[in-house]
């Protein structure tokens, strides 16, 4: 099938799910995540065999990309929107409880159908080849994320959450707005293909101006430095199962978007706009890797630790794409697509981790993990797993995540960059490690023991399992990036369309 229609199925899917929603009783609202949950799992499979667009549909190749990276971060915000209603099954209670009347899951069916708006908006983002295609799926997701955030309309954490989101949200769209303007202004067009062809000596610098503006909305969407400010409230506000979304999903659409707005400046021969561009984006690495490693150290709120955390790994995964290389066996484009594989597996555990430890002591601070090891050793084990993995700890996927980024970086020549991303991992380790300490070193106030519903357990215990064998066999997800098809082997293609024309003008 055309891959198109993988967003469309998921569209009609969301509209189907709304209006079976007004059907469903009260107390019955969870079948809407079920029911969602279907759906996803087909097109992540049909995802695996869909091919390009027809050259005859015009309309749709013009705006539409098809490629391997198309593919990964379509099948990687889909399993991370399949992930997140899963969680949402299991923090249902906490959700209708401050949505809705207490007993009842009254008005949480709509929840369910938004979480598949924004993951149509967010696939469109993956495979936008144009700056217009690219705003308008932007907004989708966000629109729809600024709802999801504030959705626990009696939680004032949630409501607070949700307007700051709101009013940063709406600078970054001005921003993107204003830096497209510049953008076409400058070349005629807003098809990035044609861009790439039309960057002369003479408009470089507008050009520079205009995708600096993109940058820095991009720059919101991922949590870098300085758009970083929104993340710790809106992380602790929002609903977890959001706050996980936000955290994977739209931090992954922000890389795609990233790497397809780049990759016109960065191959176009012009050494004056990539070394400009290298510049910047070295210097966002160094100062996000700074804040969100160094703020990280004195969180005492588990919420708030991964949210900084979620803002150094924006560094991490900042570090490839400054040091832009299409053309090694490890492309810039493949080290950011590995660690955002890893950084689903291992965040969506963390988070899984966290709802267990809330459901069992009401608190989501750090001081709610001591004990663990006696309460419950089996989550002790696999939260122990998951925080070494977070530090980048050999012998898990974390490690080769962190690994693939210092490499491309090295071989760009960013040792400023990599210096402070030493740095930071050296304090990951601390911070991180704090949760192990609490959870082996501490005693706990409360013997009760934990308990854990099949569904998290199951989901965490997979997790876990698939951090650790990503770090003792990481091809598997080498071989889920594919190799993507470089600048001279698009060139063919584009000599073979070109004596037609002539042709046919003689």
């Amino acid at each position: 099938m055309q891959a198109y229609l993988l967003e469309i199925i998921i569209v009609i899917s969301a509209i189907a799910l709304l209006l079976t929603e007004a059907f469903i009783t009260p107390k019955r609202k969870y079948r809407i995540a079920i029911l969602a949950i279907l759906p996803l799992t087909i097109v992540f499979v049909l995802n695996v065999f869909a091919v390009a667009p027809s050259e005859y549909n015009k309309e749709m190749t013009q705006f539409y990309a098809w490629d391997n990276i198309a593919r990964f971060f379509k099948g990687f915000t889909l399993l991370a929107t399949i992930l997140t209603l899963i969680f949402t099954l299991d923090y249902r209670r906490t959700l209708s409880k401050f949505t809705t009347r207490p007993g009842t899951e009254e008005g949480t069916g709509e929840y369910y159908s938004l979480i598949l708006f924004a993951c149509a908006g967010m696939m469109w983002m993956a495979s936008a080849k144009d700056l217009v295609s690219l705003f308008v799926s932007l907004e989708l997701t966000t629109i729809t994320t600024y709802i999801l955030v504030a959705y626990m309309r009696r939680n004032v954490g949630s409501l607070e959450a949700g307007v700051k989101y709101l009013i940063l949200g709406a600078l970054s769209t001005g921003f993107l707005v204003y830096g497209i303007a510049w953008v076409y202004g400058a070349t005629g067009t807003t098809d990035l293909a044609l861009i790439q062809e039309k960057i002369t000596d003479q408009n470089q610098n507008y050009l520079l101006f205009g995708v600096a503006l993109i940058l820095i909305s991009i720059a919101f969407k991922v949590g870098a430095v300085p758009m970083h400010l929104w993340i710790p409230d809106v992380y602790q506000g929002a609903p977890t199962p959001t706050t996980a979304f936000l955290s994977v999903a739209s931090k992954a659409s922000g890389f795609a978007i990233a790497i397809r707005v780049l990759q016109p400046f960065m191959e176009s021969g012009n050494q004056v706009l990539s070394s400009k561009f290298t510049t910047i984006i070295a210097v966002l690495a160094g100062a996000t890797l700074l804040v969100g490693n160094l703020a990280a150290l004195r969180q005492s709120n588990f919420k708030r630790l991964l949210a900084y955390s979620s803002i150094a790994n924006a560094g991490f995964l900042l570090l490839p794409l400054a040091a832009w290389n299409s053309d090694s066996a490890l492309a810039s484009q493949h080290a950011i697509a590995f660690y955002l594989g890893v950084y689903l597996l291992m965040t969506f555990a963390a988070f899984f981790v966290l709802a267990i430890i809330y459901r069992n002591t009401g608190s989501d601070e750090i001081s709610a993990f001591e004990g663990l090891g006696r309460r419950h050793p089996t989550l002790a084990f696999m939260t122990t797993i998951i925080m070494g993995a977070l530090a980048g700890l050999p012998l898990t996927g974390g490690f080769w995540g962190k690994f693939f980024a210092f490499e491309s970086a090295i071989r760009g020549g960013l040792w400023v960059p990599v210096i402070i991303g030493f740095i930071g991992a050296a304090a990951g380790f601390y911070y991180y490690f704090q949760i192990i300490r609490a959870m082996y070193w501490r005693e706990s106030l409360s013997t009760r023991q934990i308990r854990i519903r099949p569904i998290s357990y199951w989901t965490v215990k997979g997790l876990t399992i698939a951090i650790v064998l990503l770090g003792f066999f990481p091809k598997p997800m080498e071989w889920l990036i594919g190799e993507k098809p470089t600048s001279a082997e698009k060139a063919p293609q584009k000599n073979q369309d070109q004596p037609v024309a002539v042709n046919t003008a003689n």
